[in-house]
């Protein structure tokens, strides 16, 4: 691959959306046709193609649309699946976490450190709970056989250290910390958009704005939303990985919904923040609110836990209840507590979460969702579609795999174990190589290898290279980027995916009119 160019094979544009999607509703039958690109549609995707299957993959908006990038962007650990007794869930998410790191997404997914500070809110009982879960979690690490150097080991804090990693945390009382690491990665939606590249590097067509109108295991009847033009894709086999969606298209699957809500602040208001916080919630045992410096002049304070009720809406809301939620509990180890007005964005997801009939809680109430599990269930439809729910972000691998084996199974297709862990998803390389690129090295955590054509385009043009808002670091070479090899349509795929500034709307007022310019630069070069 050039250092100019995208890697050969992977870029994702508009007319080749428009040559693809004549080509799948030309009548021909597709091996698989998966429908939804988030985290599990764009990986059954990749691993169903890297199988040497023929594969078409659709959504009805963009890529990582959903869930996909609502997430904490924290590539777990499995820590919390200890403490409910789910040692298979554990044992995955490390394992998965583990693949992410060392062979897939290395320049994606980094080692995060975490501060619970112990203040007297945590009494002596609960940090001895704690720090026996870091342990274990470390010995989660080692039996996924991820290196040390990769994560390193827990460890306690002095007072001085503690407030040296989390300046803004109160003095008074704190006697100490606990320091432990997890995954992080850089954006969630950029990683779906790696796993969508990275399958149409393979061959596969990988297709935004593409509604599924009727689904069966014979294929799908769809609108392309674009022209409004009606068709039909046919399959072999078909996997519906719709998430909160999943049951509009299949019925008997019943989808039991948690929003998961965080909030967005300047980073000048917490001040520097070598490390996360893990702030425990009062009246909880395992559960803690997240402090996630993002790098970007933005931190994220996370998550909530709720049912949702009723319909399932395209972009969740966020109830004041859960932003008075999450201040309450940050406000509790602060100097100085966060105001409402101080909160410049917020942003909720939806869980897919399997409704299991009869889960009951205390005294016959229903199970908060917080308890329920989050394995993952792969459900084959009468009429032969392979529906995939649950789950989470860190094992969208292994739900991507379980739901092509089941196809293939299901629908008698002769297909190749799947190759994805350790398939490198693109932009990835050993950490060593990345650190040696002549590229920002914040360029370089959001698209690894090819942060040097990133920087390319912009050493050609120096308008590409100003940022398109001050203070934020993203420049308009990112957005034309975006646009001709990460499949962008339109402002929203460039602010609210494929760059993250549309989760402060008043950044995302500012910067809408150059995302036009670049959108009509892009169409006016490659028409």
């Amino acid at each position: 691959m050039s250092h100019t160019e995208a890697a050969p094979g992977s870029s994702l544009s508009a007319p080749r959306r428009t040559r693809e999607l004549a080509e799948a509703a030309d009548g021909r039958v597709a091996d698989v046709l998966v429908v939804g690109l988030g985290a599990t549609g764009a990986g059954a995707a990749l691993d169903a193609v890297a199988r040497g299957l023929d594969v078409v993959a659709v959504d009805a908006h963009d890529l990582a649309f959903g869930t996909s990038r609502w997430s904490s962007k924290l590539i777990h650990g499995g820590l919390r699946y200890l403490a409910s007794a789910q040692f298979d869930v554990a044992h995955e998410s490390a394992v998965e976490r583990g693949v992410l790191m060392t062979r897939t997404a290395p320049h994606l997914v980094a080692a995060q450190p975490f501060v619970l500070p112990l203040t007297p809110l945590v009494s002596r009982a609960q940090a001895s709970l704690a720090w026996a879960g870091f342990r274990a979690g470390d010995m989660l690490r080692l039996a996924a056989r991820t290196p040390r150097q990769v994560l390193p080991a827990p460890r306690r804090l002095s007072a001085t250290e503690a407030r040296h990693l989390a300046p803004a945390v109160r003095a008074a009382g704190l006697r100490g910390g606990l320091l432990s690491w997890d995954g992080k990665v850089t954006d969630d939606a950029r990683l779906v958009t790696a796993l969508a590249r990275t399958a149409a590097a393979h061959g596969a067509r990988v297709l935004t704005r593409v509604r599924v109108l009727e689904l069966t295991g014979a294929g799908a009847r769809m609108r392309d939303e674009l022209t409004g033009e009606e068709g039909e894709i046919r399959a072999r086999a078909v996997i519906n990985a719709t998430g909160v969606w999943a049951g509009g298209l299949v019925d008997g699957i019943r989808i039991r919904p948690s929003r998961g809500t965080h909030l967005v602040l300047r980073s000048e208001r917490l001040g520097a923040l070598p490390a996360g916080l893990h702030i425990p919630i009062p009246g909880e045992t395992n559960r803690f609110v997240l402090v996630l410096p993002q790098g970007d002049g933005r931190v994220y304070v996370g998550l909530t836990d709720e049912p949702v009720e009723g319909g399932i809406p395209d972009v969740p809301e966020v109830p004041e209840t859960d932003i008075g939620f999450l201040l309450d509990v940050l406000g509790s180890v602060l100097d100085a507590p966060v105001a409402r007005d101080e909160v410049v964005g917020a942003f909720a997801g939806l869980r897919p979460l399997l409704d299991t009939s009869g889960h009951e809680g205390t005294e016959g109430a229903p199970a908060r969702t917080s308890d329920i599990s989050r394995r993952h269930a792969v459900l084959t439809s009468p009429d032969g579609v392979t529906t995939v729910v649950g789950g989470k972000l860190t094992t969208y691998r292994r739900m991507a795999q379980d739901a092509v084996d089941a196809a293939a199974e299901a629908r008698g297709l002769r297909a190749a174990p799947s190759p994805t862990a350790a398939l490198p998803l693109v932009g990835a390389a050993a950490p060593e190589r990345l650190r040696a690129l002549p590229a920002p090295r914040r360029l370089t955590r959001r698209y690894g290898t090819e942060a040097m054509a990133v920087h390319a385009l912009a050493a050609q043009d120096p308008a590409l290279a100003e940022p398109v808002l001050p203070g934020q670091p993203v420049t308009r070479a990112e957005l034309l980027w975006a646009v001709l090899h990460e499949g962008a349509l339109d402002e929203s795929d460039l602010l609210d995916r494929r760059t993250r500034i549309g989760l402060v709307p008043e950044d995302r007022t500012q910067v809408l009119a150059t995302a036009r310019e670049v959108l009509e630069q892009a169409a006016a070069a490659h028409p």
